[in-house]
């Protein structure tokens, strides 16, 4: 694919994304068929949409969420500006096609992790980071059937980026945590009272958070793309998607490291 196609695939995502309608599918003159052509499509949604990078996501970080999408790994996404709220406020739902929240784990970077041929090690990744926030994703997909676009059209989807919710600093003590031990807890409470409580673990994010971050710092760098410091990264959901209507209450309990709660609006 060229630029030109590249661009046309990013400005048609971006178009049902203000307009809160959905594809079918990308026309074949913009179609990506490769990851590669996926990424490049991607890239140039900051362009096509006018916002800056903030952060970035990583999709399908368990088997679950992989064979729901039918997809073989995880995805890298962009965290554009305006999409991201505050811990305890509120969020239309008007658009959201998928209607779940994610209780994840995000670091914030303090210095810039240049792309480079060689593969980072964690240690260098983690050396890089300043800061572990409790955090919410609401992921969301341009597509209409989003689980058989396939790999290549949703990373031109943004892998599936929308909005997100991040919480206050966690103490510095989680350093000294085993992420993949660490629980998660969250409840959504509907407008009648209702409950819903799911409970979850880093293990569920590839097996360890700080291995998910490694793993997005190096798909990046093998892409030709640094993450700069101040960009902060989300690492995939703890807990199976708490599933979410207009009304609901949703609080997420990290322990040690945290809560963030959130209202749904119309």
């Amino acid at each position: 694919m060229n630029n030109l196609a590249n661009s046309q695939a990013a400005k048609l995502i971006w178009e049902n994304w203000t307009k809160n309608s959905r594809l079918e599918i990308l026309p074949e003159y913009c179609r990506p068929m490769t990851r590669q052509d996926g990424y490049r499509c991607q890239s140039k949604l900051p362009e096509a949409s006018g916002r800056k990078v903030l952060g970035w996501k990583i999709a399908a970080t368990s088997n679950m969420g992989q064979a729901h999408i039918n997809v073989n790994g995880p995805l890298a996404g962009r965290i554009l500006s305006g999409q991201i709220f505050q811990d305890g406020g509120e969020v239309s739902l008007v658009g959201n096609w998928m209607r779940v929240a994610e209780p994840e784990i995000a670091f914030c970077l303090n210095s810039t992790l240049v792309s480079r041929d060689l593969e980072y090690s964690e240690d260098e990744v983690m050396q890089a980071v300043g800061s572990l926030h409790p955090s919410i994703e609401l992921p969301n997909s341009r597509f209409k059937i989003f689980t058989t676009a396939g790999e290549a059209q949703l990373l031109a989807d943004n892998a599936c980026a929308h909005q997100f919710i991040l919480g206050t600093r966690s103490p510095d003590h989680w350093k000294n945590l085993d992420l993949s031990k660490h629980s998660v807890s969250a409840k959504v409470i509907s407008e009648n009272g209702d409950e819903l409580e799911r409970e979850g673990s880093g293990a569920n994010v590839l097996g360890d958070p700080r291995k998910a971050l490694t793993w997005l710092v190096n798909e990046l760098s093998s892409q030709g793309i640094s993450l700069n410091a101040g960009e902060f990264i989300t690492t995939g959901t703890c807990m199976a998607p708490l599933e979410i209507t207009p009304g609901d209450f949703v609080t997420t309990d990290f322990g040690m490291l945290g809560k963030v709660s959130f209202r749904f609006t119309k």
